[in-house]
């Protein structure tokens, strides 16, 4: 209530007026009864003697004057007290002067009275109801706390007589309205704890009155609630070390009798005489007041109310709640649960301030709401449920492992059964033994096991239906803070002793979300629950996000580091595989823990090792109890059991409770032996701790032994008798050193076991397991501490790396089974965080998994594209080109698809160097889209040396038209952006207008994408990223050719087919040309791309000939774009010529049809780098690579164009004795070329063409070039200097073989060619230098040996003749004048007459012989008689040749032998013509000359 209205109503009216109603009203009500009905309205008590005294009368003895008796006194007391009220205040101009209590006196004895009927008490009421509002009682009102005092208790045993149902219940109704009046509203501070408890205890039981309307109940319960808000609210302006102190001083149980609260609601009859009360149907509420019902309440004290009514109010709520306590039903705790929900709303965090309440929710609250938890009352639990999250919102820091409890039973509960079969069974077994209205008993649920042992999995029935959206609704409510996970992972993660919630959680959830059986679309409860799961999930990702985008708490100094939490973390998993190894095999875990230094890492001089493994035993609480206790009392462990009982302090504990202590932490073998080596050391150690009353360590064994059979006995149901207390005294006569144990010594220890049983781990189940379990688990409390609470972001990375699959699974299940728009748009923004968060935490591997996720959910990856691209339908749009394709429709109506597409490239957009895995989806998807003309232009084309930039190819045949459609307006401005370069002749089924309409929604979202803008970026990655890319476009490129071919290959073998072909696929090239893009436009990191791109290369081109031509070419130019960028690093230039290597290795019909692209490739890489080819190796494999050229006419052509560059344009730089047996062969080959050429021509048979026809003359004057550049060679050979080259290397490697080409070439079919070869050659030979040093007779020898001679040999061959029989001739002619002319420029000479040339003469003969022979007819019958004249007369000139005399021979032995070898040679072809060119007469004359 407020104060507004009773200010008002003091202004309006009297407080006096107000009294004077009252007063009437109840008056007026009680005359109508028929008990009252016969009073008069004027009375007063019979009582002459005061005023016969005041009179001056003698007044006779009392006895004398008849005085009413039995139940007409009592009527008429009840109507005087209001007439005497009246009357001493109608005098009266401030009533408030008067004392409260006489004031309210007759009200309250109306409402005590049996005699009152319901009307009557009603009026009474209102009465009091109207005093409160009106302004009569107020906090200045005199003895207020006294009159509160009596109201509270006259309230709270109000009785009347009941009359009909109705009406009854508008007084109790009313009687709620001034219990609210009084403690809600300005005076209500004013009443004490006892009256507190009075007044709450009276509107608890009508809510609990089963029998009562349902109104009247739920009015109840509204009062009860308004209530229960004021009084915890006080909570909040309460000194808590005050209040704690009034409870300690004072002492609860002191005024138990005043303040001890119960709940009744079991129905009884009225009393036989009909009358009804307040409580009407309950037992007396406060059994302890002995005053009469009418007699006005004493207050006991006055003190305002505050902790000990509220600790009252606590406990017997939750008492109410304990369901093994059978009077009280569902209903009952229902109340309750609504109730306790309003006290922990109002009073929030205050009650953790007051240790009293926080012991009792932490220990008997939690207790029973937790087995409330598992009511199979959708009602009860659901109030449970919201009480629970209630109390944990308001007091989490207390109550760490009731926290963890219920989450991990939770779970437990919402798990999927793992056993149909064992589920019903555990179900049946819970409805036998259940009573109605009240939840299944402990024993049939296994949350005793849940507190017991963090570490079991027991399943828990599964919970169904309703109950598992009230659980999940529950989680959610618990979880709705920003670090509930951190706080999981903190304080349970991180902590060996507890479960790791949240890996638990997170696993839950997840797996709710894609469960492993599929969730048909008619179960809208698993739906709910997937949602809610999906809910939590999300929550967690958006909360890290937020902490990751700086929103966060600083982790508080009180708490342990961060870095130790972390280490617990990392060691919690080895302290579980060691326990877990233990249970298996003791020696064995031993070993496990002793070799990851889990134990004996603590030795020292006053730790052994044995304390070092007791210390670990007893604080794991995952070591099997059972097996603890048979390993500890081996006898060779011995050490460790004295170790392990050491642990325990004994120190002024009574024996029972030692053992007590001792027997909970293992279970106790049952062989005998054993259990006697734990009692003797058990003895041993408390009999150290100086015991009171015990002599010796061999009364501790007795005394030991016998708790033990003592419990056995009291507790073990198979017990008929029970062992009394005096035979229990009986059989420990004399065993404390010889004499007995004190009477009172024996009594407490029989106490303690028969009150409470001790409970060995793991012995029992049912409730007295849970109450063994329970108290652990508050034991354990006391050494965990608080619960660590901070939205800190220093666990969030080790978080997210151990739930970052999971949930990333989870929410692309999501995206894609959900149909909700809410749904998938916040499972969209789950992906973008999730993607954020990998970026900020640097987890490449969680960026590609979010990636492959959401490729998944797009529709664009296909199991298999197709090799044969069929031919789609093309149709022009506003003047674009769209292929309507399956693809194109489909993705179309894909929304979820298309949604998911353009949230993926947002994401990678941007954030392209934490791709790793994810970039094979990427480039797969590209290819896809490539191969259904839904790429952006930019990403089809491809880089030509020759035609620039072209598109690359679906098909072999390129189509001219496509069939126009003007449908203005349908496509979208976005739809501009792409435009389809394919299109198809062959015939194709026409598209429907949602065709059409779906592929322009696939290119609006292709735009939307944005995929040129994240192809442009894929460039500007760093080094990694960027390998990774190209390592997947390679990958995906092997596999559709390497691969491939491979498996044709494979199935084609046995047919024989050795050289099987791949037919052309465009995809192949699609990848090959996007990685060789991207590798050409990061040339900074080319030394990491290029082992990647090469291996792909190299396969291809290894194989070349089983892959189409297209492919191949293309393969080619790419090596080549790669060589240029290779070739600005010197690191890699080495490359380049493996390159080449490789290139030089193709097929010749390979090598011709993607020659022209080597030479263009190569020809650039020259022109920009020439310095790159400079060692005789290097220029080695340009030239093979050329020479393969040579043939193909446009190719050849560059080949040549380069070649002359090199030679013409800077000798001194260009060419070198490294390039210059190459440069020279390929010249050759470009001469030779022209002579197959016209050679085959005319073998041909055809009409011989001229040498200047359109279809040779490229080759022949080419070759012809050939030939000037030859000898332009020579003149750049001339021009080194023999110092620093080798006069042999000058002439072997050198002028040598440009010489045998020239001579070569004189044959050459051309005839152009033939005569500049020839002629060349005899300029070069007859030329003032041959070389750049003086030649000598070796070089003379090579010169005729290997340059004329062969020239001269070959132009005699038949076959020669042929390839130009008109011009062959001629070139004898001329060759047999070199001949001559060579002989004398280098051997006829006058400083080489005593050489010894006779071997080269005969040959020389020998030759001009078949030159002249060969053809009498024709010109060198008569040239070469000349020829040979001119040489004899310069021989014989010098004195070579000098002929016989008549007279003394004066010739040199050489000069006799060489005019015998001449002239016997000369006879056979020119008989004579030797004499007659050096007559007799000119012997003379030529031997004075030489004399």
């Amino acid at each position: 209530m407020t104060s507004s209205p009773i200010t008002q109503h003091s202004k309006s009216v009297s407080p006096k007026h107000v009294l004077l109603s009252g007063i009437f009203s109840v008056t007026s009500a009680m005359r109508k009864n028929s008990r009252w009905s016969s009073l008069p309205f004027y009375m007063a008590p019979k009582d002459y003697s005061s005023l016969g005294t005041n009179m001056g009368l003698r007044i006779s003895s009392p006895s004398q004057v008849a005085r009413p008796v039995g139940r007409t006194s009592k009527e008429v007391e009840l109507m005087l007290g209001f007439i005497q009220l009246k009357r001493s205040v109608s005098d009266m101009e401030d009533v408030s002067q008067t004392e409260l209590p006489s004031i309210l006196a007759p009200f309250f004895a109306i409402l005590r009275s049996p005699l009152s009927t319901g009307p009557i008490t009603s009026a009474a009421l209102t009465a009091l109801h109207n005093f409160f509002l009106g302004g009569l009682i107020l906090p200045t009102s005199l003895r207020l706390s006294a009159a509160l005092s009596e109201l509270s208790n006259t309230v709270s045993q109000c009785k009347f007589e009941a009359s009909d149902s109705s009406g009854d219940e508008v007084v109790l109704l009313k009687i709620m309205a001034v219990i609210q009046d009084c403690l809600c509203g300005p005076v209500g501070r004013s009443l004490g704890d006892v009256e507190v408890c009075e007044v709450l205890e009276a509107v608890l039981t009508t809510c609990c009155q089963m029998r009562l309307s349902e109104i009247l109940r739920r009015s109840a319960e509204n009062t009860m609630h308004a209530l229960v808000r004021t009084v915890f609210g006080t909570l909040r302006t309460l000194d808590p070390e005050v209040e704690e102190a009034k409870l300690n001083v004072n002492g609860v149980d002191d005024n138990e009798g005043e303040l001890k609260m119960s709940v009744q609601s079991a129905l009884i009859s009225n009393d036989e005489s009909g009358r009804a009360s307040s409580d009407n149907g309950s037992q007396q509420l406060t059994e302890e007041r002995k005053e009469p019902p009418d007699a006005p309440a004493v207050p006991t004290s006055h003190l305002e109310y505050g902790l000990p009514s509220i600790l009252e109010l606590l406990r017997v709520l939750f008492n109410v709640l304990d369901p093994s306590d059978q009077q009280h039903t569902d209903s009952t705790r229902l109340v309750a649960l609504g109730i306790l929900n309003a006290a922990f709303e109002e009073a929030g965090s205050s009650i953790s301030l007051f240790p009293s309440l926080k012991t009792l929710v932490v220990d008997t609250g939690c207790k029973f709401l937790f087995q409330l938890a598992r009511s199979e009352n959708l009602s009860v639990l659901q109030s449970a449920l919201h009480t629970i999250s209630t109390i944990f919102v308001t007091m989490r820091k207390h109550l760490k492992l009731q926290h963890e409890l219920f989450l991990a039973f939770s779970i437990d509960r919402l798990a999927l059964p793992v056993s149909t079969t064992a589920n019903k069974s555990q179900i049946s077994t819970s409805a036998a033994v259940q009573r109605p209205g009240t939840p299944a008993g402990s024993h049939n649920i296994s949350l005793e096991d849940r507190v017991s042992s963090p570490s079991s999995k027991v399943i828990a029935p599964p919970a169904r239906g309703e109950t598992r959206d009230l659980i999940l609704e529950t989680l959610g409510n618990i979880s709705g803070y920003p670090s509930f996970m951190v706080d999981l992972y903190a304080n349970y993660d991180c902590n060996v002793n507890c479960e790791n919630i949240f890996e638990r959680l997170v696993d839950f959830l997840t797996k709710n979300i894609q469960p492993a059986t599929h969730i048909s679309s008619q179960d809208p409860q698993q739906k709910n629950a997937q949602y809610l799961c999906l809910e939590l999930l999300l929550s967690f990702v958006n909360d890290m996000a937020s902490r990751a985008n700086g929103d966060y708490e600083y982790w508080p100094s009180v708490y342990p580091t961060v870095q130790s939490l972390l280490q617990t973390k990392s060691q919690k998993q080895l302290v579980l595989t060691g326990a877990a190894r233990f249970n298996s095999k003791p020696k064995s875990g031993i070993a496990f823990l002793e070799e990851n230094r889990l134990i004996y890492t603590d030795l020292s001089p006053d730790i052994s090792k044995a304390q070092s493994l007791a210390q670990f035993l007893k604080n794991c609480p995952r070591i099997d109890k059972t097996l603890l206790g048979d390993f500890i009392s081996k006898p060779d462990n011995i050490e460790v059991l004295k170790a392990f009982i050491g642990l325990f302090d004994f120190k002024g504990k009574p024996v029972a409770d030692a053992m007590r202590e001792l027997l909970e932490s293992f279970r106790l073998p049952g062989e005998s032996q054993q259990i006697a080596r734990i009692t003797e050391t058990f003895a041993s150690i408390y009999f150290a701790s100086d015991p009171v009353e015990i002599k010796n360590e061999d009364a501790v064994y007795v005394l030991a032994y016998s708790v033990i059979m003592l419990n056995t006995d009291l507790h073990n149901p198979q017990v008929r008798k029970r062992m009394s207390l005096e035979d229990y005294q009986k059989n420990l006569r004399g065993v404390n050193g010889g004499s007995d144990f004190s009477p009172e010594f024996l009594q407490n220890i029989y106490e303690s076991i028969r009150k409470k049983e001790i409970v060995m781990p793991e012995e029992h189940t049912g409730q007295l397991g849970f109450e063994y379990a329970w108290k652990e688990l508050l034991l354990r409390s006391k050494q965990s501490g608080e619960y660590m609470m901070c939205n800190s972001s220093l666990f969030d990375i080790e978080m997210f790396k151990t739930v970052w699959k999971p949930t990333i699974s989870a929410i692309a299940h999501a995206f894609i089974s959900f149909d909700d728009d809410y749904i998938i748009q916040k499972a969209i923004v789950g992906f973008r965080q999730c993607a954020t968060l990998a970026g900020h935490f640097q987890l490449r591997d969680v960026f590609d998994f979010v990636v492959v996720s959401l490729s998944q959910a797009t529709s664009l990856l296909s199991d298999a594209v197709p090799a044969h691209i069929p031919n789609y339908l093309v149709i022009d749009i506003e003047g674009q080109s769209v292929t309507i394709s399956k693809l194109s429709v489909e993705f179309g109506r894909n929304f979820k698809g298309q949604l998911a597409a353009v949230v993926l490239f947002n994401i990678v957009n941007g954030n392209g160097n934490a791709l790793r895995e994810g970039w094979t989806q990427i480039f797969e998807m590209f290819q896809n889209l490539f191969l259904h003309s839904l790429l952006p232009i930019r990403m089809l084309q491809m880089e030509d040396f020759l035609g620039g930039v072209t598109m690359i190819p679906l098909r072999g045949n390129q189509p001219n038209s496509v069939p126009v459609r003007n449908d203005g307006g349908l496509l979208s401005t976005l739809s501009s952006y792409l435009i389809t370069p394919y299109s198809s002749t062959d015939d194709v089924s026409d598209a429907t207008e949602a065709d059409i309409e779906n592929t322009l929604c696939s290119i609006d979202c292709i735009a939307s994408c944005r995929l040129d803008e994240f192809y442009s970026q894929i460039i500007q990655l760093e080094p990694d990223a960027l390998a990774a890319a190209v390592r997947a476009l390679e990958a995906l490129a092997h596999e559709r050719t390497v691969a491939r071919l491979k498996l044709q290959s494979d199935d084609t073998e046995p047919s024989g087919s050795s050289s099987y072909q791949l037919p052309y696929d465009p995809a192949p090239v699609f990848l090959l040309e996007t990685m060789v893009s991207i590798s050409c436009q990061a040339p900074a990191y080319i030394e990491d791309l290029w082992p990647i791109v090469f291996e792909h290369l190299s396969a291809l081109l290894s194989t070349s000939s089983q892959y189409s031509a297209l492919l191949i070419e293309r393969a080619v130019v790419s090596l080549l774009r790669l060589c240029r960028i290779l070739a600005k690093n010197p690191s890699l230039r080495d490359q380049i010529y493996v390159s080449f290597d490789l290139l030089a290795g193709l097929p010749p019909p390979i090598a011709s049809s993607v020659s022209e692209q080597i030479v263009a490739g190569v020809k650039l890489i020259a022109e920009q780098h020439r310095e790159i080819i400079s060692s005789q190796t290097e220029w080695n494999l340009v030239v093979a690579l050329l020479r393969t050229t040579v043939p193909h006419p446009e190719a050849s052509k560059s080949a040549y164009s380069l070649i002359s560059l090199v030679i013409l344009d800077g000798p001194e730089q260009n060419v070198s004795p490294d390039n210059f047996p190459g440069l020279l062969t390929l010249l050759d080959d470009f001469a030779t070329l022209a002579s197959s050429l016209t050679e085959n021509q005319r073998h041909k048979g055809r009409r011989a063409e001229p040498l200047t026809s359109s279809k040779f003359f490229p080759f022949v004057e080419r070759g012809k070039k050939s030939i000037d550049l030859v000898a332009h060679l020579h003149r750049v050979l001339l021009r080194w200097n023999a110092v620093t080259l080798a006069r042999s290397q000058i002439w072997r490697q050198l002028a040598l073989p440009l010489l045998m080409t020239l001579s070569r070439q004189s044959t050459n079919s051309a005839r152009e060619i033939r005569h500049s070869a020839i002629s060349y050659l005899q300029r070069i030979l007859l030329g003032p230098n041959i070389l750049p040093v003086e030649i000598d007779h070796s070089h003379v020898e090579d010169i005729f040996n290997r340059v004329i001679f062969p020239l001269l040999d070959e132009l005699l061959k038949p076959h020669v003749y042929q390839r130009d029989p008109h011009g062959i001739p001629e070139s004898r002619l001329r060759a047999s004048a070199l001949l001559c002319k060579v002989f004398m420029h280098l051997e006829a000479r006058e400083n080489n007459v005593k050489s010894d040339f006779r071997l080269l003469w005969i040959q020389i003969l020998d030759l001009l012989d078949r030159l002249m022979n060969i053809d009498q007819d024709d010109q060198l019958y008569e040239a070469i008689p000349e020829s040979l004249k001119n040489i004899l007369l310069v021989m014989n000139a010098i004195g070579i040749l000098v002929p016989p005399t008549t007279g003394e021979d004066l010739r040199e032995e050489r000069q006799k032998t060489l005019w015998t070898a001449t002239q016997e040679r000369m006879e056979r072809f020119l008989p004579g013509f030797l004499t007659e060119v050096i007559p007799n007469q000119m012997v003379s004359t030529n031997r004075q000359e030489v004399s």
